[in-house]
């Protein structure tokens, strides 16, 4: 089964209200031990890592962009920081410009530049992974999916972290997304809601997302089950805390 985590950008702005340790704090005593970072307000790689361990928190990996060109050395350098005796964390790209995603010619582009950055990973013993949104789930000039075009021109150790949320409002089934990408997507990003772009999300489980039918299409192949949501309506806190509770609790 699966670890439950917590995508630490839903929290932000807890963060710069409460401060970046207070809020992490709470997230620790919502019951995660897993958490993916983006950033660290108000704090810096090497005393969240402090704080990390002092709570029992692993880092399993971090939104945090490609290491190519001027990027590089900063974005290796925050991940070495973030590393543990226990192991590195994954290094996920969490965006790309979508006008890469308009052609097969450009998707292409799109993942050779993926592919650089996962060979510079893979040389500080980092593993490279990218983040769709919704419209990775929809289709080029040509006809063709995206994310199939992605499989197809990724190198093979380029993971997925699919945000299953996305792939439903872009109008694919979730469950049959995360068994097509098999063991090649071992981060899930969990968010529930309305299913569309422009309310917020809701507390895992409140929202249009089938849970069960999902996880049980991901068998063994998902690793980390990450609690992410871009905007809440009400307490992230508050909302953090219900969405581990049920994931915690759920029957599949």
């Amino acid at each position: 089964m699966a670890q439950i985590g917590l995508q630490l950008y839903t929290v932000r702005d807890v963060a710069d209200k409460q401060g970046y340790e207070a809020t992490i704090r709470q997230v620790a005593d919502a019951g995660y031990r897993n958490v993916e970072t983006a950033g660290f307000p108000g704090s810096s790689p090497e005393k969240a890592a402090k704080l990390f361990a002092e709570l029992g928190l692993k880092v399993v990996a971090s939104h945090i962009g490609n290491p190519i060109g001027d990027a590089k050395n900063q974005i290796l350098d925050t991940m070495e920081a973030l590393s543990t005796s226990a192991g590195k964390p994954r290094i996920v790209v969490p965006w790309m410009d979508p006008k890469g995603w308009a052609t097969e010619e450009s998707v292409k582009a799109a993942c050779d530049t993926l592919n650089q950055g996962a060979q510079n990973a893979q040389q500080h013993g980092f593993q490279l992974g990218y983040h769709n949104h919704s419209m990775e789930f929809g289709k080029t000039a040509e006809g063709q999916y995206v994310y199939q075009l992605m499989e197809k021109f990724l190198a093979p150790d380029v993971f997925f972290e699919l945000d299953t949320y996305w792939v439903k409002v872009a109008g694919l089934d979730p469950a049959e997304v995360v068994k097509e990408l098999g063991k090649r997507a071992p981060l899930l990003h969990i968010k529930d809601g309305p299913g569309n772009h422009e309310d917020p999300m809701t507390a895992v489980g409140e929202g249009v997302m089938d849970w069960p039918s999902l996880f049980k299409a991901s068998g063994s192949n998902a690793e980390y089950w990450i609690v992410e949501m871009d905007q809440v309506a009400g307490d992230p806190l508050v909302e953090i805390r219900k969405s581990y509770q049920y994931l915690k609790n759920l029957k599949y």
